[in-house]
């Protein structure tokens, strides 16, 4: 059973999915651009016979509160702030972290800043490296945060719009029909609400913060070797196969999956992508 909830944080009301024996060991599912919480919805169920699984939209992302770039400032140190305000509320102290696309910039923040809490790591296609960077997406972005302008800016719209979602959705995928098109349906109308244009606006200039962390990043595998499963979409037009490597170069043990899928695995490749946390959890957080 699947719960839908809400929390107000910081006086910001986040929208949350929960299941799972409250009293089982934690996962924490931190969800991409341009969707949701709502990618996790085969995942959730899948997992939560054995665990906790607490997925929250991000702010200005789903069913979560979305105030205006002008109100509140967006940025990913902001966003990580508002996760560990609602896993402190939900009495999470350890838990393991599930990290994809931007999720991965703030579950990256959340293990520096408590790097006890983190039970163990599973990224899919969330990069922690320069390693895996596809230029030929990123250019766009790295342009627009060296400087915007009426002709920068207008490139980085370009992703704002359904097609370019759903070109996210089906590269790399083997077989398009295993992706509904629901997903970038919906993705592309909560999207579309008034404003919410300039607040991915300036997430992707804050983007620009997250490889400077790198470094911290693998000082605190190196040190605190937490478990990783880096299960990844092989064709992910955005993040390369070698950002899954690269994790082995701080944690040599790191269990490292290459799936023939794009840079949405969950909705090509769901079950097997379930199939390979279970193992790797079963075995690191028994």
């Amino acid at each position: 059973m699947v719960h839908h909830r809400y929390a107000t944080v910081r006086g910001r009301r986040i929208f949350y999915r929960e299941a799972g024996p409250a009293d089982a060991p934690a996962v924490v599912l931190l969800h991409g651009y341009p969707t949701s919480s709502f990618m996790f919805r085969h995942l959730i169920p899948a997992l939560a016979d054995r665990y906790h699984v607490i997925a929250p939209d991000h702010l200005g992302f789903g069913l979560s509160d979305a105030p205006s770039a002008d109100e509140f400032d967006y940025t990913f140190d902001a966003l990580t702030e508002l996760t560990a305000g609602l896993l402190d509320q939900l009495n999470l102290s350890r838990y393991a972290l599930y990290v994809q696309d931007y999720g991965a910039p703030i579950g990256w923040r959340l293990a520096l800043t408590h790097p006890e809490a983190v039970t163990a790591i599973i990224t899919q296609n969330g990069n922690g490296y320069d390693a895996g960077f596809v230029p030929g997406f990123w250019q766009t972005v790295w342009d627009y945060q060296r400087e915007q302008t009426p002709e920068t800016e207008a490139g980085i719209r370009g992703a704002l719009t359904r097609d370019a979602i759903r070109w996210q959705y089906v590269t790399g995928v083997p077989d398009e029909s295993l992706v509904s098109p629901d997903t970038w349906e919906h993705d592309f109308a909560l999207l579309s609400r008034p404003g919410n244009d300039k607040i991915q606006l300036a997430l992707f200039r804050d983007y620009a913060t997250n490889p400077p962390l790198y470094p911290a990043l693998h000082e605190y595998l190196r040190r605190n070797r937490p478990p990783v499963l880096a299960v990844w979409g092989k064709n992910d037009p955005i993040f390369a196969p070698e950002g899954a490597h690269a994790f082995a170069e701080d944690v040599p043990d790191a269990e490292i999956h290459l799936l023939d899928g794009g840079h949405f695995l969950l909705e090509s490749a769901g079950d097997e992508v379930a199939g390979l946390i279970r193992a790797f959890l079963g075995r690191v957080c028994p």
